[in-house]
């Protein structure tokens, strides 16, 4: 029927056969994982031309055909895909009846089960029907591409810089603990009990050796245990799980209540005493033990501490807990072999009092600010909007700003004692507190003007994503491509509840999308893995990615696609797909992207910022994580744009 109504249109329009109103044809592919590769026909019309579309409206209205080689039959994944800008209007033609057509370009996509190890020529024609001015053009297009095999990727080991700056916060997280009350007061009774109850000087510095390697070693088991147990991989799904992040946001949130003093945290007596009857100086086992008994008393100081440090631990490699609790037992345990050491250095102690209550409450306030990043990495992820950024900063900015005046002297709690008086009997500050209450409303101050939209680029890592800012002044338009295809160009999906964090550049958050508009314009693509809570991502954005020169690149010669890892979105059933790693049902956007990332670099880290060749689906470049140099970057978008040509 379809030959009958083209060869009568052609007897009554004549034949139009110019070069320049012919259909330019090519076919590329896309592998999408070891087992699926998408065969990508593209049809370029000319200005003036009509290409009817393949989805038969009516037996008796025009429509064109794409036809693969029956030997690809077996190896057929679903039907074939039309996608562009599809125009619907009423011909005079056919009585009036609405015919569908693509004026500027079409891609018809077909999905195909090829393995990577294997090497595959596809084949097939495009019977296509075309209209020109008042005339119609029928004719047979060939397509090949050929699928080549490819050779597996090895995986990108972790950043050892990132194992030195855990191992670093968590020397800053031990000596944050020693100075709190359940810690600070303990280190001259137990140093004065080596050096006097020891028979020698050098009995009483071997002692406390082996009690400070004991601490060492409590908590660096703790570490061993965190990775034996969870593993990296849970480690990563543990970050962006909601429950553990509602969950780490009333510890900490409990333990912040707890140190402004409205009530005291302790493990059952029964355990505190049962340990600390196994210690003493008769054997290596009774020093261990004496540790031990540390470690559970101080248990109600040192939790916030561990807590957070075992957060940050999720983000490092598989050796991170046993790195970070390291750092932080070598924090606790250097005061007490120093001072067994030095024992004259005892006097020159800072004796403990009203101060370290001080320390506690200042500790109880950065807990509960601290408390709100968790529950933001929750909020984002399942976009609830429950703590957009503006909250998130009126929270930030009362509870520094107490915290400023509570260091003044003028709020006060129940256990809290008076001020010291000076010569004449008047309560004063004293230096290091005035400056420590200039800094907390210094820091009040500099955040005020992020209710507006100031980036706040100092803290930008601690905040919610710029998005969530309903009144913002700094926002930038957005570079939109212009043209005949500039609706097949603009970001679709996922729009309505993702926002890029890169001023003024389009970004699409489907890849799909994104490969077809970087195909459609001829750019290479960047792919930017990214995380709703991932601080890093934060720091790269506003120091990098928001760089004049970077935007200016990006906008010109890129196409963007910002892919969350940790989002929580559920995905139309229809989109579910099968992971390579593990063959489990993916039903959330997030895990899909993940999933996506490692097959592609092996890796699962963010940032990661990729570049992809949006035709044969290699990549250009892997660029790496977090590297906030802004002439490296430049560097590198100058070196992909050059490959790409």
């Amino acid at each position: 029927m379809r030959y009958i109504i083209a060869a009568a249109l052609l007897l009554l329009a004549g034949v139009v056969r110019a070069q320049d109103s012919v259909p330019r044809f090519t076919a590329t592919y896309r592998r999408l994982d070891t087992a699926t590769v998408e065969v990508i026909i593209t049809a370029r019309v000319q200005p003036g031309v009509h290409l009817f579309s393949t989805v038969k409206v009516a037996d008796s209205l025009p429509y064109s055909t794409v036809t693969l080689d029956s030997a690809l039959t077996p190896f057929l994944a679903g039907s074939l895909k039309e996608q562009g800008n599809l125009q619907k209007e009423a011909s005079p033609d056919f009585k009036g009846a609405e015919v569908h057509f693509f004026a500027d370009s079409v891609q018809w996509i077909q999905d195909l089960k090829i393995s990577a190890s294997r090497k595959k020529t596809v084949e097939g024609t495009v019977t296509y029907l075309a209209k020109v001015k008042d005339q119609y053009l029928s004719d047979v297009a060939h397509f090949s591409v050929t699928v080549p095999a490819e050779a597996p990727t090895a995986p990108a080991g972790p950043a050892e810089k990132s194992l030195w700056f855990i191992f670093v916060s968590g020397l800053l997280a031990g000596f944050g603990a020693f100075v709190s009350p359940c810690i600070y007061a303990m280190v001259p009774v137990t140093v004065s009990f080596f050096t006097k109850r020891s028979t020698s000087r050098a009995k009483g510095i071997q002692n406390a050796l082996y009690y400070s390697l004991s601490i060492m070693l409590v908590y660096t088991l703790f570490g061993f245990l965190i990775t034996l147990i969870f593993g990296q991989g849970a480690l990563n799904s543990l970050a962006s799980s909601a429950i553990f992040n509602i969950v780490v946001f009333l510890m900490f949130l409990i333990f912040g209540i707890s140190f402004l003093g409205a009530f005291e945290i302790t493990l059952p007596s029964s355990i505190s005493n049962r340990v600390d009857a196994k210690a003493g100086l008769g054997s290596f086992s009774g020093l261990f033990f004496m540790a031990l008994t540390l470690v559970v008393v101080s248990f109600s100081c040192t939790v916030p501490f561990i807590g957070g440090l075992a957060v940050l631990t999720t983000h490092g490699g598989k050796v991170a807990p046993i790195v970070g609790f390291f750092g932080f037992s070598l924090a606790l345990a250097l005061p007490f072999a120093l001072f067994a050491f030095f024992p004259s250095l005892l006097n020159q102690l800072a004796k403990s009092g009203g101060w370290l209550m001080t320390v506690k409450v200042t500790l109880g306030f950065i807990e509960l600010a601290l408390a709100l990043k968790f529950l933001s990495s929750a909020d984002l992820a399942y976009h609830w909007r429950i703590l957009d950024r503006e909250v998130y900063l009126s929270l930030w900015i009362v509870i520094f700003g107490l915290l400023g005046f509570y260091l003044l002297g003028k709020l006060k709690f129940a256990h809290d004692q008076e001020l010291p008086v000076n010569d004449y009997g008047i309560p004063h500050l004293t230096i290091p507190r005035l400056f420590f209450a200039i800094a907390a409303l210094t820091f009040t101050v500099y955040m005020i003007p992020g209710l507006w939209g100031a980036p706040l680029n100092g803290i930008s890592a601690w905040l919610p994503e710029m998005k969530t800012q309903d009144f913002n002044l700094n926002r930038a338009p957005v570079a939109v491509p212009a043209g005949p295809t500039d609706t097949a160009l603009r970001p679709r999906k996922y729009t309505d509840f993702l926002e890029s964090e890169i001023k003024g550049v389009s970004t699409f958050f489907d890849y799909t999308e994104a490969v077809r508009a970087a195909s459609l314009e001829h750019k290479p693509l960047l792919i930017d893995f990214t995380g709703h809570s991932c601080a890093n991502c934060r720091k790269m954005e506003r120091a990098v990615l928001n760089d004049p020169e970077v935007i200016k690149a990006l906008q010109d010669h890129f196409v963007v696609v910002s892919l969350y890892v940790d989002d929580k979105y559920r995905l139309p059933e229809d989109e579910w797909v099968t992971s390579k790693n593990d063959g489990s049902t993916i039903e959330y956007m997030g895990a899909r992207n993940l999933d996506f990332e490692v097959g592609l670099t092996g890796n699962n880290s963010q940032p990661q910022y990729v570049f992809v060749d949006p035709v044969s689906g290699k990549v250009l470049l892997n660029a790496g994580g977090y590297d906030p140099d802004v002439p490296r970057f430049l560097k590198i978008l100058s070196d992909v744009q050059q490959q790409f040509k």
